[in-house]
């Protein structure tokens, strides 16, 4: 701190006003970095803010005042904060209709819209959740729910994904929200997905199993009939067990949506060739409701990375 203040002064003296304004944002940002008293007392939700501004130094100041990289990384509740946060600052206005999404991310775009409009930022906000746990969570905030119903039209839609691919495709469902997902979504002018950027891929399939929501009279025919599909030639065909919202396997019994229906989790060793035959066909089987597979209808990907927060449209 003494090497800061001596150097102010040396700006101070040169009357160089730019400089002063260069030095002090930097040596905020290098107190910030290094001072474990600053982060003791700091209130846990304002650890991000820290991380970014820290990375907004510029290099010269970095070297200036001896910063250096040796941050301590984001953990991925941190970077799902950070889009969950910021999708919600950025597309979110007064008087529009909101689509809340379902998982783990999209809880932090639901406890931000709970927060604007708690203190007034927001205002006349009615949203529609994905998910009985969206809509107990938007409850608990006091955030005004309406439902299809009353409001087919969303001004935007807010929520996460499993697997992003180029050009913008989602494999969804991981959650076990993936059929009210669709319906909110697809009405959405603007639908915004937020992830960090394990969940970019080349291809989907490989990295995340797809989920395919299917009715519980004859399920058995149902995932056979999906895995002879030609598109999903290959695919190792699963009937999710335990909770409806892991596709791990976790029970006994059968998982259950929302809806009362079964999930078949489609598991693939090579990126799915094409995704939009795949949703046809999926669609198209007799005993399937919907599927994971969002193509088509995403309007941005806000990603949370080690070098910050990029948008890709």
């Amino acid at each position: 701190v003494s090497r800061v203040t001596a150097q102010l002064l040396c700006c101070i003296i040169h009357s160089n006003t730019t400089e002063i304004t260069m030095k002090i944002s930097a040596a905020f940002a290098a107190l910030l970095a290094s001072s474990s008293q600053v982060a003791a007392f700091a209130p846990a939700k304002l650890s991000v803010r820290y991380s970014t501004s820290i990375r907004s130094v510029t290099a010269a100041q970095k070297e200036f005042f001896g910063i250096t990289d040796a941050a301590p990384a984001l953990s991925q509740d941190e970077l799902k904060q950070m889009v969950g946060y910021k999708s919600v600052d950025d597309y979110v206005k007064s008087g529009m209709v909101v689509g809340l999404g379902t998982g783990s991310t999209a809880y932090f775009a639901v406890e931000r819209l709970g927060q604007l409009l708690k203190d007034g930022t927001l205002t006349d906000i009615v949203a529609i959740p994905t998910s009985i746990r969206t809509k107990e969570q938007a409850e608990e905030l006091g955030i005004p729910l309406v439902t299809l119903d009353t409001h087919s039209k969303l001004d935007v839609a807010i929520d996460g994904a499993d697997e992003v691919d180029p050009d913008l495709n989602l494999v969804k469902g991981g959650g076990g929200a993936l059929l009210r997902e669709k319906m909110v979504e697809v009405c959405a002018d603007k639908f915004i997905v937020i992830v960090d950027e394990s969940k970019l891929c080349d291809g989907l399939g490989p990295g995340f199993p797809l989920p395919v929501e299917i009715t519980p009279f004859c399920h058995e025919h149902t995932l056979r009939t999906i895995a002879a599909l030609p598109s999903c030639e290959g695919c190792d065909a699963v009937l999710r067990m335990g909770s409806s919202s892991s596709n791990v396997n976790d029970g006994d019994e059968i998982a259950i949506t929302d809806n009362g229906n079964y999930i078949v989790d489609l598991h693939f060793k090579e990126a799915i060739k094409d995704a939009p035959t795949m949703a046809t066909e999926l669609k198209n089987t007799v005993g399937v409701v919907d599927h994971g597979l969002f193509c088509g209808m995403t309007t941005a990907v806000i990603i949370a990375g080690s070098d910050g927060i990029s948008v890709k449209e």
